[in-house]
């Protein structure tokens, strides 16, 4: 009983100086109590995206402002929706995974992470009522269980029209929907779409001599949101979610450059344990696809193909 007290007074005492997602991971150390095993740790998210995600300025500022924004926020209105596009090997499921890993104590491997794939979870657009109807059960029951649920939706822009907007009630800020509280939960959606859009922008910005930090969410915003809309096979074509503008925040992934697929070369390197020389870095960064293809600025293929390449040619 007395160690208890001591733990309550020390919690008390820290209190003051810490954060509100500081003082929720000093008190599930204390008492092994957790929402669902939320424990997040932004200092540790926003170190290990400086080290390991390479040229994406923009949407690592974004999301950990968002993120911050949103756990500090002991009762929101709404969920935390986030909407990532940009070009293949741009980082985007690798940043959502990151993201997860330093939400939870046990990261990705958490039971509250779901993730969905349209290939293997929406394939067959006869089934699009079946999927709806599936789709919102599932999000319903977990959040039953666990409020603090994340829910990953890649290749959106694979998507079969429609299916998406069963989530509009849980996305809304309404207080109960169904009778389950859904406010907590986080939503993030992964697409190609509207990479066209943010590669041109990107490459009128390095033709005009200026540097790819000073690209901020105005320059791209309006623009990604109306090339997702206008894509009849995207899964947000005529969606609630965009007109209700149930999107809080959208995420640009920029092309990356091959001063930046050399840091991913390396990374992946040193991760297998590997040595190399750098006529060899040279040789994987020959062997990779640019473009435009006259001026060879961005690479087509982003950090994608890295690792295999890296096991090939070391």
């Amino acid at each position: 009983m007395a160690a208890d007290w001591w733990q309550i007074t020390l919690v008390v005492l820290i209190a003051g100086f810490v954060n509100p997602w500081e003082l929720s991971a000093l008190h599930c150390s204390f008492y092994n109590f957790c929402e669902c095993g939320f424990r997040p740790n932004l200092n540790a998210l926003e170190c290990e995206l400086a080290r390991s995600v390479f040229g994406q300025h923009l949407a690592c500022d974004l999301v950990v402002k968002a993120v911050k924004q949103f756990v500090e926020t002991d009762s929101p209105t709404k969920p935390l929706v986030l909407s990532f596009h940009g070009w293949t090997g741009s980082g985007k499921t690798f940043l959502s995974s990151l993201l997860v890993k330093h939400l939870y104590k046990d990261g990705t491997r958490n039971p509250h992470v779901h993730y969905f794939s349209p290939i293997l979870h929406f394939a067959h657009a006869q089934n699009v009522e079946l999927y709806k109807e599936d789709l919102r059960q599932w999000i319903q029951g977990n959040l039953t269980q666990c409020s603090r649920s994340v829910f990953v939706f890649e290749e959106m822009d694979k998507m079969h029209p429609g299916i998406i907007d069963v989530l509009v009630p849980f996305l809304g800020p309404s207080w109960v929907v169904y009778g389950t509280n859904y406010r907590k939960a986080i939503f993030i959606f992964i697409s190609n779409a509207g990479g066209d859009v943010i590669n041109q922008v990107a490459l009128d910005f390095w033709r005009d001599r200026k540097d790819r930090e000073e690209i901020q969410l105005r320059h791209l915003q309006s623009a990604i949101s109306i090339a997702v809309m206008s894509t009849p096979e995207h899964g947000f074509w005529k969606s609630q979610i965009m007109n209700q503008s149930l999107i809080d925040v959208i995420v640009p992934f920029l092309p990356l450059r091959p001063s930046h697929i050399r840091q991913c070369i390396q990374k992946e390197a040193e991760q297998q344990e590997l040595e190399y020389e750098e006529d060899t870095v040279q040789s994987i960064l020959n062997n990779l696809v640019y473009f435009p293809e006259d001026e060879k600025v961005f690479s087509s293929t982003g950090c994608k193909t890295v690792s295999s390449r890296v096991s090939y040619f070391l």
